[in-house]
Formats: C-alpha cells, sequence, structure tokens
C-alpha cells in the first residue's frame, strides 16, 4: 500500500465523519432551539428533527419553523376597560 493509498482513506474516513456529523446535527437542531426557547410542544420538535431523516430532509424547513413558532397557552381574557366601553 503506498502513501497516496493511506491518505486516500484517510481523506475517505474523515468525509465520511464530517457528513454523519453535519446530518446528526441538523437532525439534533430543531429541537435544540425548541428546548431552548421553552417551545410547549419541545419534544415533538425534536422527534420530528429525527423523523426527517427518513424523508431525506424534505420537512426539515418546516421542523425549522416550527422550532422558532410559539402558540399562545391560553386564549387573552378581555381586560375590565374593554368590557366598560362596550
Amino acid at each position: 500500500m503506498s502513501g497516496l493509498d493511506i491518505f486516500a482513506w484517510i481523506v475517505l474516513i474523515v468525509l465520511v465523519a464530517s457528513s454523519a456529523f453535519v446530518v446528526i446535527f441538523m437532525a439534533m437542531l430543531p429541537g435544540i432551539i425548541a428546548k431552548r426557547r421553552g417551545h410547549p410542544w419541545a419534544e415533538a420538535v425534536t422527534v420530528g428533527g429525527w423523523v426527517t431523516l427518513f424523508f431525506g430532509f424534505v420537512f426539515w424547513p418546516i421542523v425549522l419553523i416550527w422550532a422558532y413558532v410559539d402558540m399562545p397557552t391560553k386564549p387573552r381574557q378581555p381586560s375590565a376597560e374593554t368590557e366598560a366601553t362596550r
């Protein structure tokens, strides 16, 4: 085995490892963002990030947007001032 063959194997191993790292990081990213922002459905966003692996990251942008969108936990109650003006 020559020196170029060893170098080629090292490059191949580094490329495969870095590609795996990027894929795993992208799958984890929506869940990390949702947990940091205190999203009410952070666990569902995390699962959605991992499920997108099976779909080739087609739905990944939707899950990432979902990580940033917070739904209100309860509807706003009308204040006493708005009731008096009616």
